[in-house]
């Protein structure tokens, strides 16, 4: 089973830059796939749209970035957790192991 963290962010974002020097090497580490989706990039966004929708119908609280971890994001998936906006590298991988700890094997 493919388990997976996708991360939707803007690429004025400043704040999503700031986490794309460590979030897909944490997530790696952690054995997660990592998918980077900008919003600028159409075909990419409308692939994972659907992920994004099950958990924001009108995107209203979603923060940015927002990751959403999830197992088989390519078929039946199922959202596990997410992790919302901003956190150094110690921080956003402690959050990233919660969740993953929540979640029955």
């Amino acid at each position: 089973m493919s388990r997976a963290v996708i991360k939707f962010s803007s690429e004025d974002c400043g704040i999503c830059h700031k986490m794309s020097f460590y979030d897909q090497k944490v997530s790696e580490e952690l054995g997660l796939q990592f998918i980077d989706v900008k919003m600028q990039d159409t075909a990419t966004y409308r692939k994972y749209r659907k992920i994004l929708l099950t958990q924001y119908p009108d995107k209203a609280e979603m923060g940015w970035p927002t990751y959403l971890i999830c197992d088989s994001p390519e078929g039946e998936f199922q959202i596990l957790g997410e992790v919302k906006g901003g956190h150094p590298k110690g921080e956003f991988r402690e959050r990233l192991q919660s969740v993953l700890a929540s979640v029955p094997n």
